[in-house]
């Protein structure tokens, strides 16, 4: 079965994701790796030797009692060390350097990138018999994207797959939530080990292209020197702090047997307590959890809501989240930005599901949509979404623009609808508001054009295949289409510089480029009507 295997490698737990042509994607199972409900695999190696290739992984590492041990054997936290440097202003820095990281971080014996190589060769070797994967993306995040991006073209040599590809967390985040290209975007990123609130702006948006994931290599070919650009979300302003998931489980242990250490079946039950608890719906849900230990035998740990809320507050992890998120929006108000001018407030991690931290998302960004419906999986779902030959059927080599009334200026002039780059079928219409440029208008002609290029190279894909074209250094040149569509009358004749139609632009299945909309005036419907074929 060919399709496509997406790998958010997370620094508590990883996401494998798999979609297959047009059928729905899917979180793969890797027993014997992986847990359950979601299933993802924790980010964890233990090796019997600095040599050894055959680690314990993931849930095999939890089940032994080894996910604690202050060993080099253990292999943790090693993700955000992947491509960072000193100058990155990292929380970690590199090999050796654990005194930043949680409790039992660091990569071992090996560095973060061996680390994050060898965790990859073995899930792609537990991959189920029958899946033929013809391209492989990741995630990675901004701030050591370019390291990243290194690494991964040196890890997937060793991988027998035609297609890499890599995208930034954020835009796989936003748009595996369903969110529209161009938005701006708070991910509040709740893991194992961290804390990390981002306003990111997506690409894309009025005439731009669309975010797409960066080709690495393209039919066994390195793209390496193909002259991409980097492509990822812009960050606005970001802040972090060095707690998290595992952090909370330590309190709940503490909290539950004050007078026994951390053991690894001990934050197990502790975590599984927090996972039941945040999906109860009511603060008297009470959770239990069996708990075994060779000298006090086997005892039962019970937890409700109530009670792991207070134990939070009083940890003061509410103070913390406050902290950081005012450290983001006045990052945002020296960016011109308001609390208001965020399109969406986007959870996401395991923590993230916990009740309190919805409700205080909800209470300090009120007003503003708060989109975390998948918040474990949907960077590697976005990461699917994201990538050539999935869900994009094909590109725009040239774009389509519509020659505008400028009112400011007196002039007409091309307003790109979509562009050079921009992949269709497209997701979500461009809307535009229209003016007359005279009085006594009686209709809007829609006069379309083609941007022609000029003398500069580039690269794009079309069809997902990288191509070598020239693109134009200034503003470009159009070309009008030789096949004008009919004017669109109005209700009753136009004011100069008054708003009177608003109108929606699509492409569709066949590269047909579709108008609808209304009249301002009294609401008459307008189309839908094919405008022309696009290119």
């Amino acid at each position: 079965m060919p399709g496509t295997l997406a790998i958010d490698l997370g620094s508590s737990t990883t996401v494998v994701a798999w979609q297959s042509g047009n059928e729905p994607a899917r979180l793969l199972d890797l027993p014997p790796y992986s847990v359950a409900e979601p299933c993802v695999v924790p980010s964890l190696l233990w090796l019997s030797a600095p040599e050894d290739r055959r680690p314990l992984i993931g849930r095999q590492v939890l089940e032994a009692g080894l996910a604690d041990r202050q060993e080099p054997a253990l292999c943790r936290d090693f993700k955000r060390l992947i491509g960072a440097s000193p100058a990155d202003g990292s929380r970690a820095t590199r090999r050796g350097d654990t005194a930043a990281l949680p409790q039992g971080g660091g990569a071992g014996w090996l560095g973060p990138e061996a680390a994050g190589a060898l965790l990859l060769q073995c899930l792609w070797q537990a991959l189920p018999a029958g899946l033929q994967p013809e391209r492989l993306v990741l995630t990675a995040p901004i701030e050591t994207y370019r390291g990243y991006r290194a690494w991964l073209q040196q890890v997937s040599r060793d991988l027998p797959v035609a297609d890499v590809a890599l995208v930034d967390e954020p835009t796989a985040a936003a748009i595996g939530a369903g969110l529209p290209a161009g938005s701006r975007v708070l991910v509040v990123d709740l893991g194992g080990g961290t804390i990390d609130l981002s306003l990111v702006a997506l690409e894309g948006g009025e005439g731009r292209a669309a975010p797409i994931a960066q080709l690495l290599r393209f039919a066994g070919r390195n793209l390496e020197r193909s002259g991409q650009a980097l492509r990822t979300a812009r960050v606005i302003a970001k802040a972090g702090l060095a707690l998290g998931g595992r952090d909370i489980d330590r309190w709940i242990a503490a909290h539950l047997v004050p007078d026994q250490p951390a053991s690894g079946a001990l934050l197990q039950a502790a975590e599984r307590l927090k996972w039941d608890l945040s999906a109860s719906t009511d603060e008297r849900d009470e959770a239990l959890q069996l708990w075994s230990d060779a000298e006090h035998g086997t005892r039962e740990l019970r937890l409700n809501r109530r009670q792991l809320e207070a134990l939070l507050r009083s940890h003061g992890l509410l103070e913390q989240l406050d902290a950081l998120l005012d450290s983001v929006l006045a990052g945002a108000r020296r960016e011109g930005l308001a609390l208001d001018a965020i399109d969406a407030v986007l959870p996401v991690g395991g923590s993230s599901r916990m009740p309190l931290i919805r409700h205080w998302l909800q209470e300090r960004c009120a007003g503003v949509p708060l989109r975390g419906e998948r918040p474990v999986e949907a960077v590697a779902l976005g990461a699917l979404a994201l990538t050539p030959g999935v869900r994009v059927r094909d590109v725009l080599a040239r774009g389509v623009s519509l020659r505008c009334w400028d009112r400011r200026s007196g002039s007409h002039h091309w307003h790109p609808l979509f562009v050079a780059g921009q992949s269709w079928p497209t997701e979500a219409p461009l809307e535009l508001v229209l003016a007359c440029s005279r009085d006594d208008q009686p209709d809007l002609e829609l006069l379309l054009g083609e941007p022609l290029p000029e003398e500069r190279g580039e690269v794009i894909f079309e069809a997902g295949l990288p191509l070598l074209r020239r693109r134009p250094t200034g503003a470009a040149r159009v070309e009008p289409w030789p096949l004008t569509p009919p004017a669109l009358p109005l209700a009753a004749p136009g004011t100069r510089g008054v708003d009177r139609l608003r109108l929606r632009f699509a492409i569709n299945d066949e590269g047909i480029l579709m108008m609808e909309g209304e009249d301002l005036l009294n609401g008459q419907r307008l189309g839908p009507q094919p405008l022309g074929p696009v290119r």
